[in-house]
């Protein structure tokens, strides 16, 4: 619909970075490219940053990438992650849960942002009855575990879960720069989601 302009190369790179067929269609993209607006250059460069995080491996990385793909329902960019991580050594446990983490940071999520909005002595003090026993004993080992659901719980807004999920990350053995970098991974994942 839009033609490439001299930024075919960036949106080519792009898809690449994050293991899209390069005949993946996105209106916006196209629509970006066909201006050739230099945002698409930066979300290349902010991609390749995060993705070769310091702190965070990248099998760990593509995990949590894998993570914001999963949480905005992206089917393409979620099967692109899956094989990268694949690539990168993860098995097929590590990727369901993932998907299973991101499920249930959603129920929790919703549940204790109603807790921490409504501020009531009933509802904090009432049994949640969420059942969460992958998190007593996850596969991804549970400070990339407690990583993921920290980055879910940013993406979506709860104060408590990203808090709590901070403070445990910490308790086990992780760093406030591993933090830092999980959660510029979700956000330029987010953004990327966004035009995908």
């Amino acid at each position: 619909m839009y033609p490439f302009a001299a930024t075919g190369n960036t949106k080519d790179s792009l898809y690449k970075e994050i293991n899209l067929p390069a005949d993946f269609e996105s209106v916006l993209i196209n629509k970006l490219a066909a201006l050739d607006h230099r945002y698409l250059k930066d979300l290349k460069i902010n991609l390749s940053n995060v993705l070769k995080s310091q702190n965070i491996n990248r099998k760990e990385a593509i995990l949590i990438a894998l993570s914001v793909a999963v949480n905005e329902k992206n089917a393409t960019l979620i099967s692109a992650l899956e094989e990268l991580a694949t690539n990168e050594g993860a098995d097929e446990k590590e990727i369901a849960e993932i998907s299973a983490c991101v499920s249930l940071m959603n129920a929790n999520n919703v549940f204790y942002r109603f807790r921490h909005f409504m501020d009531k002595e009933y509802y904090n003090t009432a049994p949640a009855g969420i059942k969460m026993s992958i998190m007593a004993n996850p596969v991804l080992g549970k400070e990339l575990f407690e990583l993921v659901s920290l980055v879910v719980s940013a993406l979506n807004g709860c104060e408590m879960c990203v808090t709590s999920h901070e403070q445990s990350v910490l308790n086990h053995g992780g760093t406030q720069a591993r933090i830092f970098d999980a959660v510029r991974i979700g956000a330029i994942v987010k953004s990327f989601t966004v035009l995908a």
